[in-house]
């Protein structure tokens, strides 16, 4: 595998999830998580294009909403038919498994909201990293699972003493952009 950076990458553009219901999953992302919907799409069924261009079967139809997370992601939501679908959502444990993380003020108050949810369950309780891991020492997170099986994670860093340099504000104003030939400056 090569190990140079792709030609022209500038930056991530979208996350995508595949939901059972695109109606409750638009739903708990624009109501719990404020999410503006872009705008909606269909494709299929299309035996021509499915296959060779998606990976599904020649059945396969989808049903998809652009929404945006404010103030740096997009999400695009799925929803597929096809005969042979398979209905569960991939658990952390299993290969596709993910989760999609949250930066919070306080981790308990989100607990206590998500508490009072139908659709979405608190995982355990609020953990908090320990000294053995120095680096994110006092970082404070929760996973909740949503009805569907999308685990959200909400993490608390404001008691960590020297943090990674993750992405975050500091990054999102005078970013530099690669250009190519093909995407001139």
């Amino acid at each position: 595998m090569s190990t140079s950076r792709l030609p022209g990458l500038q930056h991530v553009d979208h996350v995508a999830f595949t939901v059972p219901d695109l109606d409750e999953a638009a739903t708990m992302f624009t109501v719990l998580l404020g999410a503006e919907e872009l705008y909606r799409s269909s494709r299929g069924p299309d035996a021509d294009v499915m296959p060779e261009h998606f990976g599904v079967p020649a059945d396969a139809r989808l049903e998809l909403r652009m929404m945006r997370l404010p103030p740096n992601l997009n999400v695009e939501l799925f929803q597929w038919w096809s005969a042979d679908r398979a209905p569960a959502f991939p658990r952390a444990s299993d290969a596709g498994g993910h989760h999609l993380c949250f930066v919070v003020d306080d981790v308990d108050d989100v607990v206590d909201a998500i508490n009072g949810l139908t659709g979405v369950e608190v995982l355990g309780f609020r953990k908090e990293v320990a000294a053995d891991s120095p680096t994110v020492a006092g970082n404070r997170w929760v996973y909740a699972r949503t009805s569907w099986g999308l685990i959200l994670e909400f993490v608390d860093r404001s008691r960590v003493v020297d943090p990674p340099r993750l992405v975050g504000p500091a990054d999102w104003q005078n970013h530099p952009t690669t250009h190519t030939s093909e995407n001139p400056a």
